[in-house]
C-alpha cells in the first residue's frame, strides 16, 4: 500500500491518508470535506460545497496519475437530504457515461458543519 498527498488539496484532519493506493489497481480517497486547500476555510452554499469537494478529489486523484473517469465508487454523506437536488445537479456536471455507482446518506452532522462530503474509489 502507498499513500497519496496533495496540497492541492485540504490536508488531513486526523490519523488518515488522503488517499492509499492499493497496489491492487484500486485507490480509495478518504472522504473530502468541501474546504477550499488554499484558504483553509469551507466554501459557502451546497452546490459550492459539492463541487469543491469533487475538486478535491480531483486532485488527489491526479496526484495519483488518474482522472475523474476512473471513479467507480463513490459515497455522498450529506447533512440534509433535502440538499440531494441541488447535490445532484453539480455532481452530474462532473462525471459521465458510465457513471460511478454511488450510495448517498443523510447523516447526523459533518466535520466543521459541511453540508456535504464525498468519497471515491477508482480503479487504476
Amino acid at each position: 500500500m502507498k499513500a497519496i498527498s496533495t496540497s492541492k488539496a485540504p490536508a488531513a484532519i486526523g490519523p488518515y491518508s488522503q488517499a492509499i493506493d492499493s497496489g491492487a489497481g484500486l485507490v480509495f480517497l478518504s472522504g473530502q470535506l468541501p474546504i477550499d486547500p488554499a484558504t483553509g476555510n469551507l466554501v459557502e452554499g451546497i452546490q459550492e460545497q459539492t463541487k469543491q469537494s469533487i475538486l478535491n478529489a480531483k486532485a488527489i486523484l491526479e496526484e495519483a496519475g488518474l482522472g475523474l473517469d476512473r471513479v467507480v465508487k463513490t459515497t455522498v454523506f450529506l447533512a440534509d437530504m433535502a440538499d440531494f437536488g441541488a447535490m445532484n445537479e453539480v455532481y452530474a456536471s462532473y462525471f459521465s457515461t458510465p457513471f460511478p455507482a454511488r450510495s448517498a446518506v443523510a447523516v447526523k452532522t459533518l466535520p466543521k458543519g459541511a453540508l456535504v462530503e464525498i468519497e471515491c474509489i477508482a480503479a487504476k
